[in-house]
């Protein structure tokens, strides 16, 4: 640079000036091949409207239509328990007795004041028809007559009574015995031999035989979405090649405080032998499809915190940062709710390196 400055020296004025002028313009020739930089090469990807169909997926169990609580309608000491949890049973079923001596004390009892009815109502008709015999021949009085009568009628009421109570002796009798209801399976069992059962208190439970739910617990934002129908997909979890279709049938009107989830209850159609009572499963439940614009991951970016993606222009051919609203993430893919439109160039991949105004090449047919 010194000998340079020393060489300018010794020239004219003007040529010294006009050699000051080349160097200027050489270096700002080299500064401006130093800045530009290459159009970078990305992928882009048209925007545009897809249809988005949801689904839910929850998991449950098999639970039956009917769970009923079996127990006696007289209390008394269990003698004898004849079936377990899990067992299946038959309409009529013996499973349990209670000491029937006391109700068959109450019998003999009940027995005795019938055959002493039956005596009382022999004796006033007896006499009742005799009192007949005289009155139509005049040798007895009307009250006389009347009063054998009424003693007639309380006697056949006293009968009438004693044999209704007869009928609940026996009833009563019958009750020490247990019995199901129905075809079904036990499913709990509350009493053991030697206990005293007292009356209503529950002593076995029984799944009834027959229709299923797969019984559900839901969140409560899922029951604002707008499902496709009613249907549900049913699948067991232990084997996923078993499934069933299900209808919802009926959805409980309050939330769980503990859990905050409602409870619903999906009937099965045509269930295969393998749902059995409390074995676990899945339902799936399809939303209505929207159109609604999907993006990959890999196009998304930020302008400071905001969501946002490198936005093409058409003509240009350079990148700018366009700020979204994400509506939802899914699996390898956002939904974007707003700050695009159908037409829409952005840039897939290749974007982390960019900056705004870059120009990019890309190939113009990607309109996935």
């Amino acid at each position: 640079m010194r000998s340079l400055s020393h060489g300018l020296r010794r020239l004219p004025p003007t040529a010294a000036g006009c050699a000051m002028v080349a160097l200027l313009l050489a270096g700002c020739d080299q500064k401006a091949a130093v800045t530009a930089q290459p159009a970078r090469q990305v992928q882009t990807q048209v925007v545009k409207l897809s249809e988005r169909r949801q689904s839910i997926t929850l998991t449950g169990d098999v639970q039956p239509r009917v769970l009923a609580e079996l127990s006696f309608r007289v209390s008394g000491r269990v003698t004898e328990r004849l079936v377990e949890v899990g067992a299946q049973v038959k309409a009529g079923q013996l499973l349990a007795r209670i000491d029937p001596a006391e109700q068959q004390a109450d019998l003999d009892s009940a027995q005795a004041a019938v055959v002493a009815a039956e005596s009382q109502v022999k004796v006033a008709t007896s006499n009742f028809n005799r009192q007949q015999t005289l009155i139509t021949s005049g040798f007895t009085t009307r009250a006389t007559f009347d009063q054998a009568q009424e003693t007639l009628r309380t006697a056949e009421g006293s009968l009438e009574a004693a044999k209704a109570q007869l009928g609940t002796a026996r009833d009563a009798l019958t009750y020490t015995e247990l019995r199901a209801d129905a075809d079904g399976t036990i499913t709990a069992r509350n009493i053991e031999v030697g206990q005293v059962a007292q009356a209503g208190q529950s002593v076995f439970t029984l799944a009834h035989d027959g229709n299923r739910d797969a019984v559900i617990d839901v969140y409560e934002a899922a029951l604002s979405l707008k499902f496709d129908d009613s249907k549900v997909a049913l699948a067991l979890l232990s084997d996923p090649s078993i499934t069933a279709k299900g209808t919802v049938r009926e959805v409980s009107p309050t939330i769980d405080p503990k859990s905050g989830t409602v409870r619903i209850k999906i009937a099965i159609e045509n269930p295969p032998p393998e749902m059995i009572l409390g074995s676990a499963v899945s339902a799936t439940g399809f939303i209505k499809p929207e159109q609604r614009i999907i993006l990959p991951w890999s196009a998304l970016n930020a302008a400071g915190k905001t969501p946002a993606v490198w936005l093409v222009d058409a003509t240009s051919k350079t990148v700018s940062l366009k700020p979204i609203t994400i509506e939802d993430y899914e699996t390898g893919a956002i939904v974007v709710s707003d700050g695009l439109k159908p037409g829409d160039r952005v840039v897939t991949e290749g974007g982390k390196l960019l900056s705004v105004g870059q120009q990019v090449s890309f190939n113009e047919e990607a309109r996935s």
